[in-house]
């Protein structure tokens, strides 16, 4: 179902794309030129390709929040890695090679070993 879902999402998002390619530019879209200088003008009417864009994009919407709760639903409890069979990774025994943790902290203060000469 799910690859279904996402054959048409894919379909709208292409149809979507060509609609509004194909649309002629009104001007003014953001404000800028073009349109009337009426400001009494108020908006056009829908065109047929106006009302098409719109239903595209609720109906691509629509998709995107219908796969979103699929890929919910699907993922709940498990990993990818389980999906998968890869095992799970073993805790590794300590390196013999790497220092202790001890010879990582600095030294203690009263430790003489490092410390350098008093000043005379």
């Amino acid at each position: 179902m799910q690859n279904v879902v996402l054959i048409v999402h894919l379909l709208l998002a292409l149809s979507l794309i060509g609609v509004v390619l194909v649309q002629r530019s009104e001007g003014g879209g953001l404000g800028i030129g073009g349109g009337d200088s009426n400001p009494q003008a108020g908006r056009p009417p829908l065109t047929a390709m106006a009302k098409l864009t719109w239903g595209l994009a609720i109906a691509f919407i629509s998709t995107s929040l219908f796969l979103t709760v699929l890929a919910a639903q699907q993922s709940a409890s498990t990993s990818v890695l389980d999906r998968l069979g890869v095992p799970a990774p073993i805790d590794a025994p300590a390196s013999p090679d790497l220092p202790a943790t001890d010879s990582l902290l600095p030294p203690s203060l009263d430790s003489d070993s490092l410390a350098p000469p008093p000043a005379e």
